[in-house]
């Protein structure tokens, strides 16, 4: 029961991350993105099973290529493409920040993203088996565009209410849909072995 989780909040609701914790850190360039990172679990995104990510320093994750447009297209787009938008915003992590990532399938992890998950979906007895944590770190940013997902076609597709207004976008932080103020997380398949994105 894979779970994927982007950090972008206050300290307190993040997960480990950065080089202290073995995250692997994204080359420094502007549009830049890691490598194809092979994943140790196949991630079911609406249907669509991978086996590969690529984190991109503009604040997405995308599967099949990487993606460096600075800026977000609206969705639903309908286009050819999975995306999750932790927060898709044009920065730059050569001027400031980290932009890092870790696969783990065993230890502390593991047991807060069980203990989160059943504690945001009660009724779900999740157990995570894996977790993919993605974080971009104090980056310079110019604008903020947009945050949220959209599917191949825009089959499903869903936009964090105020992450397209730069004015609110502090607000972020503020809000939720799982009562955890800046936390987010959504169901992306319907099976009894559950994928939860987490956007936090």
């Amino acid at each position: 029961m894979p779970i994927l989780i982007r950090n972008y909040t206050t300290p307190e609701v993040f997960y480990p991350f950065g080089g202290a914790e073995g995250d692997t850190i994204s080359p420094a360039v502007f549009g830049g993105s890691s490598p194809a990172i092979q994943l140790l679990s196949p991630f079911l995104f609406f249907g669509r099973a991978y086996q590969q990510i690529y984190v991109n320093n503009f604040g997405h994750l995308t599967f099949n290529q990487p993606l460096s447009a600075s800026a977000a297209y609206s969705f639903p787009a309908n286009r050819s493409r999975d995306i999750i938008a932790g927060l898709w915003t044009d920065l730059d992590n050569r001027v400031k920040g980290v932009v890092s990532y870790h696969q783990y399938t065993s230890g502390n992890v593991l047991t807060r993203a069980t203990q989160d998950i059943n504690t945001h979906f009660p009724n779900l007895n999740f157990t995570a088996s894996w977790v993919f944590v993605a974080t971009w770190s104090k980056v310079t940013y110019y604008i903020i565009d947009k945050a949220g997902y959209d599917t191949i076609n825009s089959t499903h597709y869903f936009v964090i209410p105020g992450s397209t207004d730069g004015f609110s976008i502090s607000n972020l932080r503020n809000t939720s849909n799982v009562n955890v103020p800046g936390r987010w997380a959504f169901r992306v398949n319907g099976r009894p072995t559950l994928n939860i994105l987490k956007i936090n």
